[in-house]
């Protein structure tokens, strides 16, 4: 080799860096320079399906009309003009694709999230989420913006990863209730926590898409799986259908927006049967249903304008003590 080639292919060596391709993309409307506002906490979960338009001016408001910033792994930017048309007043709206952990430390992504003035994770899967993001900067970056009173929320999948307690959806396909009814240690039911630190959900495992998707049976066993893992020996579940939101105040007080129904269970103890290859029994499951008129305060765990009930597995089979049976 000649010193010429050999002079070239070390200078390559130290330039090819810079030519790499960033990991993450970065769409941005509205005043191209940061601005710094007060902001006031808060969460939103958000049930998936169509977006409620209120629970976003909700947190445009808490922003203090600063920079509005939307994270996914996947996907468009979408969310850029539908959010500045409902919250013209916001300095900027941006959306943040982080696909990898590569880009999930990347420095130009983890000041993008330091200095947003609201959060908003988008729909997609929970799995990448976690795959990618939990135990990165971006992980210390939700929480840094938690701790300094920056409203967060998220729809679908975002709303999954806001809990204490996440179905993480790393299996092959999603769990269905009939699957984790017949057997609560199915394949598909994959549990993880303690990935967004919101002092209110705490002790809370959360499920979008609720009655749309059937998804009681399901949820009854995730709170099997939390308390025999030793993780909860009450567990609680904040389940929310489509087109519909929860807006939670740092207080701990909620309220419902949108057109459906919102759903906190709570399960008295220990499950009576939650075996490997075994339906399902728990019974007397706590239940206080909310559709678009309610509150409820989540420190007390009790609610003002809905419905009380409870719902039980046995052998498998749901029934709820509702006139007609309905679980739902």
């Amino acid at each position: 080799m000649s010193r010429f080639v050999a002079a070239a292919l070390f200078t390559l060596c130290f330039i090819a860096p810079a030519f790499a391709a960033k990991q993450y993309s970065y769409f941005r409307v509205g005043n191209p320079n940061d601005v710094t506002t007060t902001t006031t906490g808060g969460a939103v979960l958000m049930g998936g399906g169509t977006d409620v338009d209120a629970a976003f001016q909700w947190m445009c408001g808490r922003s203090g009309n600063g920079d509005f910033l939307v994270i996914r792994a996947t996907g468009t930017d979408a969310y850029n003009p539908y959010i500045q048309q409902l919250c013209p007043n916001e300095n900027s709206v941006a959306t943040l694709i982080i696909p990898n952990r590569t880009a999930a430390s990347d420095p130009f992504v983890i000041s993008t999230i330091q200095n947003a003035e609201a959060l908003w994770i988008a729909g997609g899967d929970q799995s990448n989420y976690i795959n990618f993001w939990k135990g990165t900067p971006v992980e210390d970056g939700l929480n840094a913006l938690m701790a300094r009173s920056v409203p967060i929320g998220g729809t679908s999948a975002g709303m999954n990863v806001l809990t204490e307690f996440v179905y993480s959806a790393l299996a092959s396909q999603g769990v269905t209730s009939s699957q984790a009814l017949a057997d609560p240690f199915n394949r598909y039911i994959t549990l993880d926590r303690d990935f967004v630190n919101i002092a209110n959900l705490a002790g809370i495992i959360g499920d979008p898409h609720f009655v749309t998707r059937d998804r009681m049976g399901r949820d009854l066993a995730f709170m099997c799986r939390i308390y025999l893992d030793g993780w909860s020996s009450a567990p609680r579940d904040i389940a929310i259908d489509e087109k519909t939101a929860l807006l939670i105040l740092p207080t701990g007080s909620a309220t419902v927006v949108g057109t459906s129904t919102v759903y906190f269970m709570q399960a008295p103890g220990a499950p009576q049967v939650c075996q490997v290859k075994t339906p399902l029994t728990y019974d007397n499951i706590s239940v206080y249903r909310i559709n678009s008129v309610g509150s409820f305060d989540l420190g007390r765990w009790s609610g003002k304008g809905g419905i009380s009930y409870t719902v039980s597995a046995d052998a498998g089979l749901l029934s709820s003590t509702q006139a007609g049976g309905s679980i739902y």
